[in-house]
This record gives C-alpha cells, structure tokens and sequence, in this order.
C-alpha cells in the first residue's frame, strides 16, 4: 500500500513539472521572443571584411526574379539601408503585393563594415544611432578596408577611382573586397532580371552602362520607376567620372539595372519608392 502512494505520488509531480515545461513555451512571451514570418527566405550570402552577414530575403516564387539593394556606400548612405529594411517591413506585412509571376530579393546592406562605423550597430538600427559627426560619416562610405565598393566591380575597373573631387581606392583588382564578390555570387547563382540599387543624395534616376553600351530594357525600367516615383531621369551619371561601378558590371553581362538617388542623405522618400517598386512589380508580372 505504501509502495503504491510513493508511485502514485512520483506520477503526479512528473506531471505537474511537464505541465509547467508546456505551458512555458507555448506562453506569449516566449512566442514573441522569436517571430517567424512566413513566406521569406533568410541568406547569409556572405562576410564582410570584418566578419559582418551580408543578408538576403526572398520573397515569392515566380520566374521573374527583381533585386533591391541598399548600403553600397554603408554608413554615409544610411538612409539606403533604411529604405531597405522599410521595404522587408512592407513585405512583411503586405505579401500578396507581389504577383504571382515574381520573386523579389532585398539586399539591405551591401556595406554592413561601413554602416557599423556610423551607427555601431549590426543589422537594424533607428534614426538616433546614427552618427551626426561629418567625418564619421565620410569613413562610413567605405569598407573596412577603406575601399570604395562601387568601384571595386568589374567594368572599366581602375585601382583607383573618383569621387566627387577625391581620388578613392577601388581594391586590388575587380571583386578583391567580400562584399563586392557577395553581391557578384549571388547575382551569378539567382540571375535576377532586374537589380534596383538604392543610393543618395543626387534625386534622380539613373541608367547603367559599361563602355557606353545602355541596354534597351534598362531605359524602360529607368522610366517606369521615374514615371510612378517623380524622379526626374538620367541616361548616365557625367558629374565625374566613375569606374569599376557595380551597375556598370551589371550591364556588362546583360543584366538591365538603375540607381535610384535619393535626394538628401537623411530622408528615405518612401511613398514615391513604393510607387516606383509597385510600377516595376506591375512591369514584371
């Protein structure tokens, strides 16, 4: 009899403590400890100079492919990187604004060295982290390697380069920097038939190019995204010269691609960005 209550006594403790375990993670603090959004695929496709994940998410399934990136120019370019991760926010919550015949890749950070040395911060970031310091700001445009990264592509390349009044080191030879060679493997594997880059501060919208060479469908896209978003447009960008651009690459194996300049280096212009990714989506369909 005794032996019986022990037992009896034992199941009922081992249960009370398997109660507790399940209630523990089915509770809504644990749940919202880790949020899974569905439908996007999460890639690391690679390692800054210092080690940092350059990242990519995916949405949709369908054959057309369109790629947005951001943060080429790290840190001095911020905002790139926060219109970037507004977009995924908007992806996130809005789905079914992608047609069925469209997959669409958001790379928010291209530079993620260069934005740590704005914002001291890996991957999100709100508008207080980032730095008001004009020379902090300068440095974020390169890599840790102090290498300016859209010019370290293959097209016309040059070991140095130009920007605005300054002479830039553009690598040791096209693709030297992780981050350049990132963008170049991902590009190679997912062949995407349209890459959006997101840059500041110039206002317009840009066509690629290398050695002079525009594709057609490069033009259309330029003034589909002009035409919804306001931006004004530009066949090539002539204020200085500039080589080794990673746009430029891109024309150069037949991919058609635009910049699309923000007007200020603090502002995001999200509506008139809506507009011009929802015009493309429509294009693409």
């Amino acid at each position: 009899m005794r032996s019986a209550v022990i037992v009896l006594a034992v199941i009922i403790a081992v249960s009370a403590i398997t109660f507790f375990i399940l209630r523990q993670k089915s509770s809504p603090i644990n749940q919202i400890a880790e949020p899974v959004v569905l439908g996007v695929k999460q890639k690391v496709i690679g390692l800054s100079v210092e080690g940092r994940k350059i990242e990519s998410y995916t949405y949709g399934n369908g054959e057309k492919h369109l790629l947005f990136v951001g943060g080429v120019h790290g840190g001095y370019e911020w905002n790139s990187v926060f219109l970037a991760y507004k977009f995924i926010d908007y992806l996130n919550a809005n789905p079914s604004v992608i047609p069925d015949g469209l997959r669409v890749t958001v790379i928010p950070s291209a530079n993620p060295d260069g934005l740590f040395k704005v914002v001291k911060k890996e991957g999100r970031f709100v508008l207080s982290d980032v730095s008001k310091v004009k020379q902090i700001l300068i440095s974020g445009r390169f890599n840790a390697h102090e290498v300016d990264l859209n010019r370290n592509f293959d097209c016309e390349w040059q070991p140095k380069s130009t920007w605005q009044s300054k002479t830039v080191s553009a690598g040791t030879a096209p693709f030297s920097e992780p981050e350049a060679l990132a963008i170049k493997n991902f590009v190679l594997e997912t062949k995407p038939d349209a890459v959006i880059f997101w840059h500041s501060q110039a206002g317009f919208v840009y066509a690629s190019h290398c050695e002079n060479v525009t594709l057609p469908e490069t033009i259309n896209i330029m003034n589909i995204y002009s035409r919804a978003s306001g931006y004004p447009t530009a066949k090539s960008f002539d204020s200085y010269d500039v080589t080794g651009d990673a746009e430029g690459w891109l024309a150069s194996i037949n991919i058609p691609a635009i910049t699309v300049e923000l007007t200020t280096h603090e502002t995001i212009e999200w509506e008139e960005n809506l507009a011009g990714i929802k015009a493309l989506f429509e294009y693409y369909k």
